[in-house]
């Protein structure tokens, strides 16, 4: 099976546009324009049902002390973490694409609706949810895609692989509000095929200017 995106070629960097992040151009971070990307996959195998979708980033620091700090630096040798950016299940195996901005056109504080998407496509919820869960202003379910928004200080360029799963089923037994862990729990044993796609992305001003 093969995955492909002609939003940008597969291991290059994350065009700003796909991201939930983008430079504020004084050192810091603002929201970007946070669409999903374009995904096209083939030779899907014959006994496919449905196809499942997961992103994650897998530099996330596992601790957030340093987080987000002026004059601080996360320090490359912290332990890194999985981070989900989407987590779609039950997509049909055709049409063999998703468009651009289909799924996700813009940040939205608190996080869109779902589980529902497309036919009998359903979203899971993204690490979004947890991240903003002790703010009063953002707090919320993060339904579908939402992109790359790493700390502007972490001195490791983060890394986001997509991975679309053939399975047998038509329906994955997932229900209600579900994450990336429990559809990963549920993928073991009835996944027939798979293929990825990645990206990378930053916003520390050193690693962007190349100093």
């Amino acid at each position: 099976m093969k995955l492909w995106s002609d939003s940008w070629t597969n291991g290059d960097r994350i065009p700003a546009r796909f991201a939930a992040g983008k430079p504020d151009g004084a050192g810091g971070a603002t929201f970007s324009d946070n669409l999903n990307p374009h995904l096209a996959w083939s030779d899907v195998p014959a006994a496919a049902r449905s196809m499942v979708l997961i992103c994650h980033d897998f530099d996330v620091p596992g601790r957030g002390d340093d987080v987000n700090q002026p004059g601080r630096e996360i320090p490359a040798d912290l332990e890194r973490v999985d981070f989900f950016h989407w987590v779609l299940v039950d997509l049909p195996p055709l049409p063999t694409v998703i468009a651009e901005g289909e799924f996700s056109n813009g940040f939205v504080a608190r996080g869109k609706p779902g589980p529902q998407a497309r036919g009998n496509a359903r979203h899971g919820i993204n690490d979004y949810t947890a991240w903003f869960a002790g703010n009063p202003e953002m707090a919320g379910d993060y339904y579908g895609y939402d992109g790359p928004f790493p700390p502007y200080n972490d001195s490791l360029v983060h890394h986001y692989v997509f991975t679309l799963y053939a399975v047998a089923l038509p329906r994955l037994p997932v229900e209600g509000r579900f994450d990336g862990k429990q559809v990963r729990e549920k993928l073991a044993g009835r996944v027939l095929a798979e293929a990825t796609f990645s990206g990378t992305y930053t916003l520390n001003p050193r690693l962007l200017t190349g100093a």
